[in-house]
């Protein structure tokens, strides 16, 4: 299975399609601007609509702060909760109901590269590649966060 990644981020639109693959869409509201740190142009759940295979799915990414794991993004989906966060600086692992089954690793130009820890399903390799593309993966821990903060701080 191979999907195919259409990511517009100044639009805010992103779908992913494949032989095989239910087809993953998400759209961030119209009009709205986008911020320049996520690949789908927001963080902000009240303005994302994502579907699977045309049925509406629920979206909850957090808010993007200090910790590896504010970076997260949960979808909930034919009876599924996916979770995609951090796990290094340019990768972020995937879980289905709690379960780790893969790892990806996307910088936010619409590639997404992947390794799986059993073969995925359709929906685990569409939703995941989704979740990627969308928002980027990976990120510094919190110790050199707040060591770049303090370093801005206290330069002249």
């Amino acid at each position: 299975m191979h999907a195919h990644i259409a990511l517009d981020g100044p639009a805010g639109t992103l779908r992913v399609t494949g032989a095989g693959l239910p087809a993953v869409e998400l759209v961030r509201a119209p009009g709205t601007p986008a911020d320049a740190h996520t690949p789908i142009g927001t963080r902000r759940a009240a303005l994302l609509t994502l579907t699977v295979d045309g049925a509406p799915a629920v979206i909850r990414p957090a808010r993007g702060r200090l910790l590896r794991r504010s970076y997260r993004v949960d979808v909930r989906v034919g009876g599924h909760r996916y979770r995609l966060v951090p796990c290094s600086y340019g990768e972020s692992r995937l879980s289905r109901d709690g379960r780790r089954i893969g790892t990806l690793e996307s910088s936010g130009d619409g590639r997404v590269s992947d390794a799986w820890d059993a073969g995925p399903t359709p929906l685990d390799l569409a939703v995941g590649t989704a979740l990627a593309a969308a928002f980027g993966t990976g990120a510094a821990p919190w110790w050199e966060t707040v060591g770049d903060i303090v370093g801005e701080l206290v330069a002249p």
